[in-house]
């Protein structure tokens, strides 16, 4: 069977255009660096490796972590590259700048090298995977400078296979070299951590991948927005690769012209405008305005978290500008001019109330079963804090007149001209209260109230090493002394001088000794049980009933004696 005719369907002949046109690559593949120079955000690190290999102060391992994106993989290649360049003219050494037309360079990009060796360690996680990289580490290299060995997502790895590769690791051969990358360093053990040369890669600023972002527009023959790139930028959160993928889906999405509406639409972020509108309700008071403005952006397909997001980032934008203004390019000048306004009229304190609230309710909507009603719920809150007296402002009111009674001012403070109605005010620290006194109890009279009153203040353990473990041996308040076993540990004793200190304002001096005592609480009341039931026994009336009823029990004796006269007058 020809190659043409083994086909889904055999017989027909492929257009020209199926055969002849390559596939696509994604943008986060086919813009993923290949030399030092193209790397964003890693200077420190460029720097380091570098000097070393100038140096030929060679590590025999690198251990590259970082959050996702940011380009640990693709620096192992690169490593792997300058350490194994041989140059175009194939007479080259190591170099911090790798040709990338050599064949080493050509065949490490490709993947293909016999003696650069990628293994993923999230699928080859058990000793078995490792003992095969220990048994080929003793071969000299088939055709480059160095074997490598790149490793990744290597916290993977079992406890049994990192131990396996601690050796190796510590003394491998002169040409081997190891590439370890990970996302969760805290999951790798410290006895690898201490064999490896360690590199945090930082996560790219958005003003770095807004200027990328540019570049690859223009070479995908596109065009877009300085606020659409920032958007992603600001999406991607560090990560070169998590903004490219939104890039590649945001040019699909809007056909090779990226606006920020598009943006928006797409990650499902509210508009910016309607944020600002919905904030400006808050502040006014306005529940029913709000309550619709909720609505709208809910019926438009808005996450009502998104919504306590936007809002978040509102306020912190405001704060922002209080403290430290400056030009985010995903910013318009109308949105900068209100955050300005803002900034000026909202103190301190009502912004970080209004952060406190929001942040609350953000987790009440993640929570909530219902988020929508939820995130309406919270932003009610908002409203109702806004008429709530501030607290340094109340103490302010409630200040003692000159006999010493606390009064109400007449004239409550009046917010600015410019502020919006009900919006929080400024808090003012409130002078401290002076503290009530304690209300101490009445010191127990015999060692009967003492343990009752340990029951009462609801100390069931003290309570019961002090009636039924141990035995008294002399009680003077506030002095106690008690026999003790091995039963009880010193800091159960130690407690009960504690307490009785706590809740009768005397210091207790207990002591405790290994003998002395007589009996327990407990022991006790079961003895004078006891010594009812005998006496009960020896009554004349109850020995003529035991006789003619030689089955009967004994259940009880009733001790009340009003009781007792009673029954025997009848």
């Amino acid at each position: 069977m020809s190659d043409a005719e083994d086909l889904a369907f055999p017989g027909m002949e492929p257009p020209a255009s199926a055969v002849e046109a390559p596939a696509y690559r994604v943008l986060a593949r086919k813009y993923r660096p290949a030399s030092f120079d193209t790397l964003l955000g890693q200077e420190a690190m460029v720097r380091t490796l570098g000097n070393a290999i100038a140096r030929n102060r060679l590590a025999q391992a690198w251990l590259l972590t970082g959050v996702r994106g940011v380009g640990k993989t693709s620096t192992a290649r690169i490593i792997a590259k300058a350490l194994n360049c041989v140059g175009p003219d194939g007479q080259g050494g190591p170099t911090i700048s790798p040709c990338g037309v050599c064949e080493p360079c050509v065949a490490i990009a490709a993947g293909r090298h016999i003696d650069v060796v990628e293994m993923d360690a999230a699928s080859n996680t058990g000793v078995d995977d490792v003992r095969e990289i220990i048994e080929s580490v003793r071969y000299a290299t088939v055709l480059a400078r160095f074997k490598v060995y790149i490793v990744d997502e290597v916290h993977m790895l079992s406890k049994n296979a990192f131990n396996a590769l601690l050796k190796t690791l510590e003394e491998p051969p002169p040409h081997v070299k190891f590439i370890f990358a990970t996302t969760e360093v805290n999951k790798v053990p410290v006895t690898v951590l201490s064999r490896c040369q360690r590199f945090d890669l930082r996560r790219v600023s958005a003003e770095t991948l807004t200027a990328h972002f540019a570049s690859i527009v223009t070479a995908e023959g596109a065009s877009a927005e300085p606020e659409a790139l920032a958007l992603i930028a600001r999406a991607a959160e560090g990560s070169v690769r998590d903004g490219l993928s939104v890039l590649d889906q945001a040019i699909a999405h809007s056909g090779g012209t990226v606006t920020a509406a598009h943006i928006r639409d797409m990650l499902g972020l509210a508009d910016r405008g309607a944020v600002r509108a919905l904030f400006g309700l808050v502040l006014a008071g306005d529940a029913p305005g709000t309550l619709d403005a909720i609505a709208r952006q809910y019926d438009l397909g808005l996450d009502p978290a998104n919504l306590l997001r936007e809002l978040l980032e509102l306020v912190h934008a405001i704060t922002r500008a209080r403290l430290a203004p400056n030009d985010d390019p995903a910013l318009s000048v109308e949105e900068r001019a209100q955050l300005q306004d803002w900034a000026g009229r909202l103190g301190f304190a009502a912004l970080h109330r209004l952060w406190q609230l929001l942040l609350k309710g953000l987790a009440e909507v993640q929570a909530a079963p219902v988020p929508l009603q939820a995130a309406e719920m919270a932003l009610l809150r908002v409203i109702h804090a806004s008429d709530l007296p501030d607290p340094g402002e109340l103490v302010k009111r409630l200040t003692e007149s000159g006999d010493g009674a606390p009064v109400f001012s007449q004239n409550p403070p009046q917010s600015p001209p410019n502020a919006p109605r009900n919006a929080p005010e400024m808090a003012r620290p409130a002078p401290p209260l002076a503290p009530a006194a304690p209300q101490f109890s009445a010191i127990p009279e015999t060692y009967e109230m003492l343990v009752a009153l340990f029951r009462d203040r609801t100390e069931p353990r003290l309570a019961h090493l002090l009636s039924d473990e141990l035995r008294l041996v002399s009680y003077a308040p506030p002095q106690l002394i008690l026999q003790r076993d091995q039963r009880q540990s010193a800091d159960q004793l130690a407690q009960i001088g504690r307490r009785l200190k706590d809740w009768t304002g005397q210091d207790w001096q207990v002591s405790y000794v290994n003998e002395g005592g007589g009996l327990t609480l407990h022991e006790a009341a079961l003895a004078s049980e006891a010594a009812r039931f005998d006496a009960a026994r020896a009554d004349p009336v109850v020995a003529a009933l035991f006789a003619e009823f030689p089955d009967a029990e004994l259940i009880g004796v009733d001790a009340d004696p009003e009781r007792i006269a009673h029954a025997q007058s009848r």
